[in-house]
């Protein structure tokens, strides 16, 4: 056997480094600037077989810049999280059908009931719990759904002190999504969204 074993493992196992990298830098950054090269580089990605060439693909990141956007990575703030999830169920709303089926209103009631039990933020949902005690969901049409919902965000804002929403506006606010031959409308539990 003329080949040495070895060094057959050692070339697989850098093609396999290589690819990881590969994937990982597309998580990291694209390139500013193309044609920077860093000696200093913390992290690097190269498509050729020599270590030290920065690939052209993927911006280089020296220690002072991977510092950075590790001291301005945080954890998501309880504010980020009622704005996302606000949007999210003010979208959900928005698509809710006119005459929903009895398994869309169930759901629809489950998922606030969901929200109110499993809230990130425990004194939020225990807020949220008895807010949909005071205000059970009206969930019998769009308009109905989405003037609730409106109305419920609305006692969330007094309670913060913030503005409160005009709810006749709600369909101006969160209208339809803009989807091809109505693909965002919830159609209940005859759709087939894959094969």
């Amino acid at each position: 056997m003329s080949e040495n074993p070895f060094l057959s493992l050692f070339q697989n196992l850098e093609k396999i480094s290589n690819s990881i990298q590969t994937h990982l830098s597309t998580f990291i950054a694209r390139p500013a600037n193309p044609s920077r090269t860093d000696n200093n580089a913390l992290f690097s990605v190269s498509s050729s077989p020599k270590p030290s060439a920065p690939s052209a693909n993927f911006q280089a990141f020296g220690p002072e810049e991977m510092l950075k956007k590790v001291q301005t990575a945080a954890p998501v703030t309880k504010e980020e999280l009622g704005r996302a999830t606000w949007t999210f169920i003010h979208t959900l709303a928005a698509q809710y059908p006119d005459k929903p089926t009895r398994q869309q209103k169930k759901d629809v009631k489950e998922l606030m009931a969901i929200l109110s039990r499993m809230y990130p933020c425990q004194d939020c949902a225990d807020h949220f719990k008895e807010i949909l005690r005071a205000n059970p969901v009206q969930a019998a049409s769009h308009t109905e759904f989405s003037q609730w919902l409106c109305h419920v965000h609305n006692v969330v804002n007094r309670s913060l002190g913030k503005s409160i929403f005009p709810c006749e506006r709600v369909d101006a606010r969160w209208g339809k999504l803009e989807c091809e031959l109505r693909a965002c409308d919830l159609q209940g539990t005859s759709t087939k969204f894959w094969d």
